[in-house]
């Protein structure tokens, strides 16, 4: 059970996973943002303008906050380590 917590918390995600991360991100508060407005303009209520972006944002960190399998796709591979010589 603890390894499988440690392994949640981690957040390892490789470096094609933070630009998909990114992207999502970015889209998802730029639709979500004219989404709310164009609601909250047409009912005339800050209300629904505010209460519909605290959704989009809620939605938004499930999806990008935990370190999804999806996000670690492509794993960097590392260069062995160079002994050297001391003198």
């Amino acid at each position: 059970m603890s390894e499988l917590i440690q392994k949640l918390t981690e957040g390892k995600i490789d470096f094609e996973g933070q630009k998909f991360v990114e992207r999502i991100s970015r889209d998802t508060l730029i639709a979500g943002t004219a989404i709310s407005f164009l609601a909250g303009l047409g009912l005339q209520s800050l209300q629904v303008t505010f209460g519909l972006f605290a959704l989009f944002v809620v939605a938004l960190a499930i999806a990008v906050i935990p370190p999804w399998p999806s996000y670690n796709r492509h794993p960097v591979k590392w260069l062995p380590v160079k002994e050297t010589k001391a003198e």
